[in-house]
């Protein structure tokens, strides 16, 4: 474990470790924060966010009991926050349940939109069996609403880069919104992108929340990696993204 700052770099080595489609031997996960109630970590897309990732950190940190109160899907990478306490965990899933708990993303996605804001209301039935959301017109049981608010950043070789915040967490909700509407995230052919070189190009790149214990507010954020599809808006991503990991805590 390394680093300066406040901001660590919790190092595992493994030979079988897979990251999108790239075995790696070694997984590096930057921890911007950790005071024993809470700690919030850079997640690698390709890391299961319920399971291997606790294992990770509760290996990384020394520490017994890691709790997962919001999630990532795999192929997604980006800032989320884990509860170290019974007490912190009851507190971040209230926040969440009330509408207190931030969470914003970076996307990449197919074609032009003809808004540059907008919001986007939605029913989702998510199918276990299939892993798979679908945009469904009426309710009925197991049929959620869904609802995210988003902005176009800029536009390059026939992508969009969005700014999205998200009001409800279903599974996959990003993803079937944007891809129901023929906009599917640059990497996800699970929702219609023909680009299968890269990851999902989705990141959670910021996160608020009050502390448990303190009641202090906290934002963390971080920028998303410098690799295709996000190579081509960096320019726009970093002027909107100006905080640096962990720097707001």
């Amino acid at each position: 474990m390394t680093g300066a700052g406040g901001v660590y770099a919790l190092v595992f080595s493994a030979s079988g470790w897979y990251t999108g489609r790239r075995q790696v031997r070694a997984l590096e996960i930057t921890l911007y924060y950790n005071d024993g109630a809470v700690a919030v970590c850079r997640k690698p897309a390709g890391v299961d966010s319920e399971s291997e990732l606790p294992a990770l950190l509760r290996a990384g940190l020394g520490t017994a009991e890691v709790f997962c109160v919001h999630r990532l899907d795999r192929g997604v990478g980006g800032v989320m926050v884990y509860a170290l306490t019974r007490e912190a965990a009851a507190s971040l899933s209230e926040q969440m349940r009330a509408g207190l708990f931030r969470k914003e993303y970076l996307a990449v996605a197919h074609g032009a939109f003809g808004e540059t804001e907008g919001t986007l209301r939605d029913l989702l039935f998510h199918d276990r069996a299939k892993n798979k959301s679908y945009v469904v017109t009426r309710r009925r049981g197991g049929v959620k609403e869904a609802a995210l608010d988003y902005r176009v950043l800029g536009e390059a070789e026939g992508l969009s880069l969005l700014r999205i915040r998200l009001h409800t967490g279903r599974s996959h909700q990003i993803r079937v919104q944007l891809g129901s509407r023929r906009h599917p995230l640059v990497g996800d052919a699970k929702y219609g992108s023909p680009a299968r070189e890269c990851p999902i190009a989705l990141f959670s790149c910021a996160l608020s929340f009050t502390h448990p214990g303190s009641g202090r507010a906290l934002t963390f954020s971080a920028p998303p990696p410098e690799t295709y599809p996000w190579d081509r808006f960096k320019p726009c991503h970093s002027e909107r993204n100006e905080e640096s990991p962990g720097s707001r805590i």
